[in-house]
């Protein structure tokens, strides 16, 4: 079965390089697969649209430009803090944080850096304005039911959900 724009569950095994080098940014290699529902948005859309007509089995290189990965990095996006709002927190420059957003979704921040009066934030994810080199394999490819189309969550114990640091998925 060819993966379809929508209502495909598709497992794959992936790599990822920042495009033009060699230091591998996140990989599920000889690990669980990545599954997730085709046009849900689980993933970054440059891969997304890219896997449409594989099939299981099939492996590529996938090249996905920052527009269509992460998005292009955002000045606005870097913010100075009073250091008190850091008590208690031993800061190391290149260090992420994970807090809860105004909206109340977690939110990841980098600490760019620092003194004894403020703190230097950046809210760009760790990969934003970098295009992306995938080696891809499709693991699995399945219609989805009608309660995971609906509720968007992959049915079954050996679900791959989410991957670690989230390179190929939101």
């Amino acid at each position: 079965m060819a993966i379809a724009k929508e209502k495909n569950v598709v497992g794959i095994e992936y790599e990822v390089k920042e495009a033009g080098t060699t230091e591998v940014v996140d990989s599920n290699k000889g690990g669980k697969a990545l599954e997730f529902i085709m046009g849900k948005g689980q993933i970054i859309p440059g891969l997304e649209n890219a896997l449409v007509g594989m099939k299981e089995g099939e492996s590529g290189d996938i090249h996905v430009k920052a527009e269509e990965a992460y998005g292009e990095r955002k000045d606005e996006a870097m913010q100075t803090l009073p250091r008190e709002q850091f008590a208690g927190v031993d800061l190391v420059e290149g260090m992420t944080l994970y807090g809860q957003a105004e909206d109340g979704q977690s939110t990841q921040v980098i600490v760019k850096s620092f003194d004894d009066k403020e703190v230097q934030i950046d809210f760009n994810h760790p990969l934003a304005g970098k295009d992306l080199m995938f080696s891809i394999k499709v693991l699995s490819v399945r219609q989805t039911t009608l309660e995971e189309l609906t509720s968007g969550v992959i049915a079954g114990p050996e679900s791959g959900g989410s991957c670690g640091t989230g390179c190929g998925c939101h």
